[in-house]
Order: structure tokens, then C-alpha cells, then sequence
């Protein structure tokens, strides 16, 4: 059963991505991955997580084309490939495990990608177009914090 949080009160804050799309509001317990070597492990060797948590991977150089693999990662997860906006462009389902094989954005425009439980952006109903709120967005943001 999914449990999703009311986010209409709530403050923006480091460690919570905020999603809503089409009447649907739910968030996300996240890690910030925004360094090389936080970006370059990223869920390695993860076992296992919370329903409703993931890792946020937040760039600082220009928004471009980013590309993920699943090397050493041990569980299925969907990508969520962001714009600097906080609107979602592209959405990768249920990437497997252990697989090398590059699985891109399908824009240019890509300033942070979110990962989550593989199969997670189905069970919500998320497509291209959701809006993430989250401090990171800061310039401009489609869903600016409170």
C-alpha cells in the first residue's frame, strides 16, 4: 500500500523532493548526490530502500544530456531526468540491475535526475511534465518553495 504525504503545508527542505502531477501530491525522503564522487556511487551496493525514499543528483555545471548506468547497483529503479526548472522531461522505468548499458535523458536539458524504487513512477501515474520542488531548484523554479 502506498502512503502518500500531504505537501501543501509542508517547507521545502535538503533531504525532500516534493512531486505533484494532475491532483496527485506526494513526497520523497532523498540523499543529495552533488559531487563527482556522491554522483558517481550513487546507490551502489544499495540492498534495499524505503518505498517512498531515493537520491537526487543535482549538477552544477550546465544543463545538458546526462546519462546513467546500473553498475554495481542491486536494485531495479526509475529515472527521473529533470529540468533546472524542476519539471520532469524524461522518465526512465525500472533500469536492471547490474546492467552497464547507458540509458540517457532524451533532452539536453537535464539539471538533476531523481531515483526512486523501480516501478514507483507507474504505481503514482507520473509521466513527463511532473513538477518537483525541491531547494535545488532555485533559479526560476515551475514550483517555487514556500
Amino acid at each position: 500500500m502506498l502512503l502518500a504525504t500531504p505537501v501543501a503545508a509542508q517547507q521545502c527542505r535538503e533531504d525532500r523532493v516534493d512531486i505533484r502531477q494532475d491532483g496527485l501530491r506526494v513526497s520523497i525522503e532523498v540523499e543529495i548526490a552533488d559531487t563527482d564522487e556522491e554522483r558517481a556511487r550513487g546507490l551502489m551496493f544499495v540492498e534495499e530502500m524505503a518505498q517512498l525514499e531515493g537520491m537526487l543528483f543535482v549538477y552544477q555545471d550546465e544543463p545538458r544530456q546526462r546519462s546513467f548506468w546500473m553498475r554495481n547497483t542491486l536494485i531495479p529503479l526509475d529515472m527521473l531526468f529533470v529540468a533546472a526548472d524542476g519539471t520532469v522531461r524524461d522518465i526512465h522505468v525500472n533500469a536492471t540491475p547490474l546492467d552497464e548499458t547507458p540509458i540517457p535523458s532524451a533532452t539536453d536539458d537535464i539539471f538533476a535526475v531523481l531515483e526512486v524504487n523501480g516501478g514507483l513512477t507507474e504505481m503514482l501515474g507520473l509521466t513527463p511534465g511532473a513538477q518537483l520542488r525541491h531547494p535545488a531548484f532555485d533559479t526560476n523554479p515551475i514550483w517555487p518553495c514556500d
